[in-house]
């Protein structure tokens, strides 16, 4: 375990005692704020109730978001209607990091480009191959892991997630009809080498991670914090502010490897 000590801590704070933790997918579930305040201050609509479960409702009130951590298995459940019913499932454990991903790109216009979900995981150099009728890619420490199913009745799927040596992890899947530029922004952060941040007593007990300890002051937080805010509240302004004709449509069409893909290893 390292240490280091972040500069830029404000007069007379006290500093708390934090981790960065690698691989990012077994850092444990993190802050469920990460996602919610984002969204909020994007236009999306909490509809919540006190002290349950977090629900959330896009401006146009075609997707909802639900964390609920008091069922099991629990975590969280995504659902759209854009061109199709769409669903997505991410266990409770999956860190607010890797949920982001997806739950921010829906707060954007999609790109013109065509998406590629395998990109993000191979230029982190995973490991991709079919196996039987499933095109699979797993991180390079073999913890994590993204999977194309198809099923004998011709059904497709995305699976996702992450397991240590212990058992501990989660699982994350999409339905066929989940747009695919959201399944990318998904394995784009799953795949991603930076760590994240948790604080004392909050690191999972796994051997296969590694972690390097920090002080941190509660305004260097709030600044990371606010940093975020401020990026999503600019780029609702600038999407509310241009020409409706100017934002693409969402389409969901699932994307199946080439039957020549190669295998990076």
């Amino acid at each position: 375990m390292k240490r280091k000590q972040w500069q830029g801590s404000g007069p007379g704070e006290q500093a708390e005692q934090h981790y960065l933790v690698q691989p990012r997918a077994l850092a444990g579930g993190g802050d469920v704020r990460h996602v919610s305040e984002f969204l909020r201050v994007s236009g999306w609509r909490d509809k919540s109730k006190t002290g349950g479960p977090l629900h959330m409702e896009s401006p146009d009130r075609i997707v909802r978001i639900a964390y609920d951590p008091y069922v099991s298995p629990g975590g969280w459940t995504i659902q759209g209607r854009a061109d199709g019913e769409w669903s997505a499932h991410l266990g409770r454990q999956t860190p607010a990091e890797i949920v982001a991903g997806l739950t921010d790109a829906l707060t954007r216009p999609r790109s013109a480009h065509a998406p590629n979900v395998w990109a993000p995981l191979q230029e982190q150099n995973w490991h991709t191959r079919f196996e039987a009728q499933d095109y699979m890619a797993t991180s390079p420490d073999s913890t994590t892991w993204m999977q194309y199913r198809q099923s004998p009745d011709s059904a497709a799927m995305w699976w996702a997630g992450a397991q240590d040596k212990q058992g501990n992890g989660w699982t994350a899947s999409f339905t066929p009809n989940t747009p695919m530029h959201l399944v990318q922004a998904f394995s784009t952060e799953l795949a991603s080498p930076d760590p994240v941040m948790r604080p004392r007593g909050r690191v999972p007990m796994s051997a296969q991670i590694r972690t390097w300890s920090v002080s941190v002051t509660p305004s260097q937080l709030g600044a990371w914090q606010q940093a975020r805010i401020t990026a999503a509240r600019a780029a609702t302004w600038t999407r509310n502010s241009a020409p409706s004709t100017s934002r693409p449509r969402t389409s969901a069409r699932p994307y199946t490897p080439a039957a020549g893909a190669r295998t990076r290893r």
